[in-house]
């Protein structure tokens, strides 16, 4: 079986030690191209993930995220919260176990200025517009170290405190119609899994093979109210107050008074405007 292995910037070719076994030999790449390997081993967090999801859907390799980066939120929806987890489903994979599954990609297109990408992008945790993209920058600027050790709530501390909310517009596709929201927030995400920002559960109830986004508007808010509020998101705990609108969508349009930064999976790449859909089982990965 051949095996490509695609390193993020927090692991080496040491990390693949356990991996290596009879029967699969393991190819260190940069990139994935058609017809390159049987299987993709990604030692990485959710921003070499999201770089990397367009080659993995062209090809349909089967993928096995191993948490390695500073936010391991995917790997977590997928069961895999630790390498020796990790190392479990690929050797039940090896073993010829049925472990091998079809989960949903969102899908952006963006339309604003300072886009850094191609206009259409994939992400497999979330898209959002607003305080949470600035909480983002300000976290990918930090030492790596700090990153995966609390950095994504070091950054969010200053970034809710300058933050100021602005009016958000929200068209939302939904299975029994059309929803609308147009007022000031300061947050507006679309999940396709429950968790992003290094274990923030922004969707609690997101399943990653419904065909739907969960999304969640956070309407302006006063600051300390704000503070007290933030860590509940850690534990789901927003849903339900009279701040935060939550619902199911199939597709989400999010405009804004004046253009917000907008992340995918941590990674800005652009501003509002910004449309989000669902890719149905485009990504195969080892669970």
């Amino acid at each position: 079986m051949r095996a490509l292995a695609i390193l993020g910037p927090r692991a080496t070719e040491p990390d693949l030690a356990p991996f290596r076994a009879p029967g699969a030999e393991i190819t260190v790449a940069e990139n994935l191209t058609p017809a390159a390997a049987d299987v993709v081993l990604l030692l990485g967090g959710d921003g070499t993930v999201q770089r990397h999801l367009a080659a993995f859907v062209q090809t349909q390799t089967p993928l096995l995220v191993v948490p390695a980066g500073s936010a391991n939120d995917f790997a977590r929806a997928l069961g895999l919260r630790t390498r020796a987890e990790a190392l479990r489903a690929w050797e039940k994979f090896l073993a010829g176990g049925n472990n091998v599954r079809s989960v949903d990609l969102g899908v952006m297109e963006l339309a604003g200025e300072g886009v850094r990408t191609a206009n259409s992008a994939y992400f497999s945790c979330a898209v959002g517009a607003g305080v949470d993209a600035e909480v983002a920058r300000q976290a990918n600027s930090l030492p790596s170290w700090l990153r995966c050790r609390g950095g994504y709530f070091v950054a969010a501390i200053p970034a809710l405190l300058r933050f100021r909310a602005r009016r958000i517009t929200v068209t939302a596709t939904q299975p029994d119609g059309k929803r609308t929201i147009s007022e000031p927030g300061i947050l507006a995400a679309a999940a396709n899994a429950p968790w992003y920002g290094h274990g923030m559960r922004i969707a609690p109830q997101a399943d990653l093979d419904d065909g739907l986004l969960e999304f969640c508007f956070v309407r302006e808010v006063g600051k300390l109210r704000l503070l007290r509020l933030f860590p509940k998101v850690y534990r789901g705990g927003h849903i339900g107050l009279q701040e935060v609108e939550y619902f199911r969508a199939e597709r989400v349009l999010i405009e804004s008074d004046v253009p917000l930064a907008v992340h995918a999976d941590g990674e800005p790449l652009g501003q509002t405007p910004v449309e989000i859909s669902v890719a149905r089982r485009a990504l195969r990965v080892i669970v």
